[in-house]
């Protein structure tokens, strides 16, 4: 079909309040003058559900799978990344108007307002995927899309072993590390894995402890009996009603939580996470965007500071609230994987530093400086 042949069978659907049923699309075709097989006609039907009620275009990408994101740059530039770094897909849209209606169809169901007057979303879609849009003349030439698909069911420890991103001999640190109630943050770029691997460490958690997340947009699902999900949300079009990353923590603390946290540490619930491990809640963990694991530090650094706490006492309540830090990064061939452990450790001034215990490249495993430590912490493991 045409383009503005589908646009006139969508308007008709939209005016008439109508399904997009076989009969309901052949009576909107026969208005316009158009007559089609039995064969043509449940094909049209299954294409203007995909786009009335689907993703469109993007249906199948989403449905494959290894594919984990899928962007559009232009209704002739849909990328997909499957772990091997982005790759061009053959799918396309028949004009950047077509982009621009899904998008604001998608920001639509998930409740979010997408149009010129604010001409970017961020949400999460009823089947847990990420979406974020944004309209042009903000994005130059076409609408942008980007959805992070979120699978139903978490990876496990064995299955990142299998898949590269944990290293020979990293599932028993990583075990270790949970059986010991260590607090630990994830540090990566975006894309990373801090997601993925996040997830597979809280299935490690005993059975009969109780897990509490709070998240700006829910992504974790870790396998495991008894967890509590928090979600932020963004203020309505009114500027009421917001709730923060900094709100859940302070109510998750209310919660009973065997272990709390956050999805990504990113602004002033720095404070209460810091202040919460401080105070018998032993084995907190989250995820935090850093370049290398020896930013980290002074990223949250930065983000107490902002949050209004002071530079000595972030890095005294740092200092006894973290002790691991695992980093990830993406290789050249675009897989995500552990990079390196490291300790958290004051230097002689008295500032927490990220010191090397374990690293890991492509071609050799290495123990650093800070393994003696991370051995104690951990009870001995080799």
């Amino acid at each position: 079909m045409s383009a503005g042949l589908l646009d006139g069978v969508r308007q008709w659907l939209a005016e008439s309040g109508a399904e997009p049923t076989p009969a309901r699309v052949a009576q909107a075709l026969r208005d316009q003058g158009r007559v089609l097989g039995d064969a043509e006609l449940l094909g049209v039907v299954r294409d203007l559900r995909s786009e009335l009620v689907g993703a469109g275009p993007l249906e199948p990408l989403l449905a494959d799978p290894e594919v984990t994101d899928v962007l559009v740059s232009g209704p002739d530039q849909v990328w997909v990344d499957r772990g091997q770094g982005l790759e061009l897909t053959e799918v396309s849209f028949t004009d950047a108007q077509a982009v621009r209606r899904l998008a604001q169809r998608l920001a639509a169901v998930a409740g979010r307002r997408l149009d010129d007057a604010r001409p970017w979303a961020d949400a999460r879609l009823p089947d847990g995927t990420r979406l974020h849009a944004v309209l042009p003349p903000v994005a130059v030439g076409s609408t942008c899309l980007s959805l992070r698909v979120v699978r139903p069911k978490a990876f496990s420890l064995a299955e990142l072993v299998a898949a590269g991103t944990v290293p020979p001999g990293g599932d028993r640190v990583l075990r270790s590390l949970i059986d010991a109630r260590l607090s630990f943050l994830i540090s990566g770029g975006t894309g990373s894995g801090k997601t993925t691997l996040l997830a597979a460490l809280l299935g490690l958690v005993g059975a009969k402890e109780r897990i509490v997340l709070a998240e700006d947009s829910a992504e974790l699902r870790p396998d495991h009996p008894h967890v509590v999900r928090l979600e932020g949300r963004p203020a309505n079009q009114e500027g009421a009603g917001r709730v923060t990353l900094r709100d859940l923590v302070r109510q998750a603390l209310r919660m009973r939580p065997d272990r709390l946290v956050v999805g990504e540490v990113r602004g002033a619930e720095v404070v209460h996470l810091l202040a919460a491990l401080n105070t018998g809640h032993e084995g907190g963990c989250g995820t935090l965007h850093a370049n290398a694991a020896a930013d980290v530090p002074a990223r949250l650094e930065a983000l107490g500071t902002a949050a209004g706490l002071d530079r000595a006492a972030l890095h005294s309540q740092l200092a006894a609230a973290v002790s691991v830090v695992l980093h990830l990064v993406r290789d050249g061939t675009g897989r995500r994987r552990i990079a390196e452990v490291r300790v958290l450790e004051r230097d002689s001034a008295g500032l927490v530093v990220a010191v090397p215990a374990l690293r890991w490249s492509e071609e050799a495993f290495a123990y650093e400086q800070g393994w003696e430590r991370l051995q104690n912490l951990l009870g001995g493991v080799r």
